[in-house]
């Protein structure tokens, strides 16, 4: 890599990834860069060599990194990019904050983004997947992000601009977003507080919450959820042709198809990235085998195998 510029954050050359994900997986950047502000950002993005590849990531809740590595700059907000503001019946979140922390928060001021609450990771990874459950999705609420493009600039993108779909943005490579505006409608923080107590309950007694996992493993098959439609309409799920493909808790070394919920992906421990990749594959393969159906990962994977 050429000499990179040098900026108030922490830039770490060779910096593994594997404690940033929740599977505890994957191999190092080739530099991880946290900065530490908006400006510090796109003054680092403007300045960095156009040929370099830069990857922003969230706190790692979706996503196996290869055991090889990423060859880029990685770039992880932190602190500086969490704020959560109420104005009115607009939330405005910086992208390193969590969603279940937008959530509560809004619920407190009697703004309705319950939705939130359950979804494992931050506002960034959220925009950027379209993240929804419970029959709302961001789409729904989503007024404009701020971003800063590979470029340097920083930029204001209207909701509609990104194409929003089942599971899916046209957000442009590169782009790091800093922050979402959202609308909410109005409703009684208690009533509020009351949903989100149900959903965890509900999640709880569905989903390997204790286990190391990068939640949804596949999206629910095309022609059942490609319209983005609420996840409960959907006439086919992914958990359920997978266990009519004889997979759940299927394994490969340390990786396997969780018992409690089928379409969980999970470290049981010891995992290589590898491992929980050829598993999912594998997955792919009976199922495709069993119904015709081919589906699709929903967990981002990244990076290059481990050298052979």
């Amino acid at each position: 890599m050429s000499t990179l510029p040098n900026p108030r954050g922490t830039l770490t050359a060779n910096r593994s990834l594997a404690d940033l994900t929740w599977l505890r997986v994957g191999g190092p950047a080739d530099y991880l860069f946290q900065p530490a502000d908006e400006p510090d950002l796109a003054e680092f993005l403007g300045a960095l060599d156009a040929s370099i590849q830069v990857f922003p990531m969230g706190v790692g809740s979706n996503l196996i990194v290869r055991d090889g590595g990423v060859r880029a700059v990685v770039v992880r907000l932190g602190r500086n990019f969490n704020s959560i503001e109420i104005q009115g019946d607009r939330v405005i979140a910086g992208a390193a904050a969590l969603d279940a922390h937008v959530a509560r928060r809004a619920a407190e001021a009697g703004l309705d983004l319950t939705f939130l609450r359950t979804i494992p990771g931050s506002i960034g990874g959220a925009v950027r997947m379209n993240a929804g459950c419970y029959g709302s999705y961001v789409k729904d609420h989503l007024l404009e992000i701020r971003a800063v493009t590979r470029a340097g600039e920083v930029v204001t993108i209207p909701a509609e601009d990104l194409k929003l779909a089942y599971r899916q943005s046209a957000l442009p490579d590169g782009h790091v977003i800093t922050q979402a505006v959202f609308r909410a409608t109005y409703g009684d923080p208690a009533a509020l507080e009351a949903k989100m107590l149900e959903q965890i309950a509900k999640r709880d007694a569905s989903q390997p919450t204790k286990d190391r996992s990068a939640g949804s493993t596949f999206r629910n098959p095309i022609g059942h959820s490609s319209t983005g439609k609420a996840d409960d309409t959907h006439d086919l799920k992914a958990w359920k042709v997978i266990d009519d493909a004889g997979m759940r808790g299927a394994r490969i070394g340390g990786a396997q198809m969780s018992t409690m919920h089928s379409n969980f992906l999970i470290n049981a421990g010891g995992a290589s990235a590898a491992d929980l990749e050829n598993l999912g594959e594998e997955v792919r393969k009976r199922v495709f085998e069993n119904a015709g159906i081919t589906l699709e990962w929903e967990i981002m994977r990244v990076g290059e195998p481990a050298a052979k």
